[in-house]
């Protein structure tokens, strides 16, 4: 008799980016590592907590160097290799390059999964690799107690297309090109309180890659750019802020939002991590009486495999929003703006 494989998501204490340290923690881990900035031909470091690593080999090429990986957010493995595959890949499309190739990290619980399902999450890495026209050249694997898998992403840029997250500029335009609500989403999901419409739409944004991050870069105007992922759109849009010395306008009527998040949250289908990131910078943020809770959790709330945050001059932000939308993104959306100031965000309704 074969015994029955257990839900991926009932082996993980959390779920894709939801798996993420706090970013108030994080910060105090790291707050002794040693600077980057005395190897000159590193672009991009550690000093703005910036998607990936980018080294100048010469002055047409720079390598970006990233690597993402977490627990299961959905129950079926092949879905959860595509998932963290696409989240993995954002980074290097954060910084405005093409990935090359990736590295695979597996860590499983070998006497618990069959290898049946095993193999179906490798491939579900694969099948988006080989969307993204790149190999897995290689990787590392582990027994260990959690599902865990993901991938090193390796990218290429040329050095003056490179867009980091620190380098916004007042008056700058916010483009959001992905609706928020995945970690609501996943919520429900655990709960099985997700219906059919949910999940799919659950697995269409979490795979969908955000190649627009190369044509982007190249665009006149656009300033910097990041990826919302585990700390929310609040949590990244301040890093983007304190890199550059400057405070942010969002306006939460302008953020797309995916179908029944809304409701779901008010409902209380809120991950942990939500609760952890505004404890973690809710202080640097001002909402307006009028926010709602579940408007605030949204917000805060994890996006595994997010979209891009692109900070833009007025004049470039139509283009912005046309390049999103003629790689499959229809719901980019202006979602706010950079102004000189204090570090910090406020959310208008």
């Amino acid at each position: 008799m074969t015994t029955p494989s257990p839900r991926l998501t009932s082996l993980s204490h959390g779920g894709g980016c939801g798996c993420k340290i706090a970013p108030g923690v994080l910060a105090e881990l790291l707050k002794n590592s040693a600077p980057t900035r005395a190897f000159a031909p590193l672009l991009v470091g550690t000093e703005t907590a910036d998607d990936a690593a980018v080294y100048r080999l010469n002055d047409t090429q720079a390598i970006i160097a990233t690597t993402d990986f977490f627990m299961p957010i959905v129950d079926d493995p092949f879905d959860f290799g595509r998932i963290a595959a696409t989240n993995a890949l954002s980074d290097v499309y954060a910084m405005g390059g093409t990935p090359i190739l990736a590295l695979a990290i597996v860590g499983m619980p070998i006497k618990v999964l069959p290898p049946e399902v095993i193999r179906e999450i490798l491939r579900g890495g694969e099948s988006v690799c080989a969307q993204a026209g790149i190999p897995i050249a290689g990787g590392h694997s582990i027994d260990s107690v959690e599902p865990i898998y993901g991938l090193v992403a390796l990218g290429t840029v040329h050095p003056d297309n490179v867009k980091r997250n620190s380098t916004a500029i007042a008056g700058d335009v916010l483009v959001l090109g992905k609706p928020l609500g995945v970690g609501i989403l996943s919520a429900a999901l655990k709960k099985d309180q997700l219906g059919a419409a949910g999940y799919r739409a659950l697995i269409e944004t979490t795979t969908q890659l955000n190649r627009p991050g190369a044509k982007l870069a190249r665009l006149p105007g656009v300033h910097a750019m990041t990826d919302v992922t585990g700390f929310g759109l609040l949590g990244h849009l301040l890093e983007m802020c304190r890199g550059a010395g400057l405070g942010a306008q969002v306006r939460m009527r302008s953020v797309p939002l995916l179908d029944e998040v809304l409701e779901l949250a008010d409902r209380g289908f809120i991950t942990g991590a939500s609760g952890r990131n505004w404890a973690s910078y809710g202080d640097e943020v001002q909402l307006a009486p009028d926010v709602s809770r579940a408007q605030q959790a949204l917000l805060c709330d994890p996006q595994t495999s997010g979209g891009l945050l692109v900070a833009c001059s007025e004049a470039a932000a139509g283009d912005v929003v046309a390049t999103f939308q003629r790689d499959g993104f229809e719901r980019a959306a202006i979602v706010g703006k950079m102004v000189a100031g204090v570090p910090g965000v406020s959310v208008a309704s």
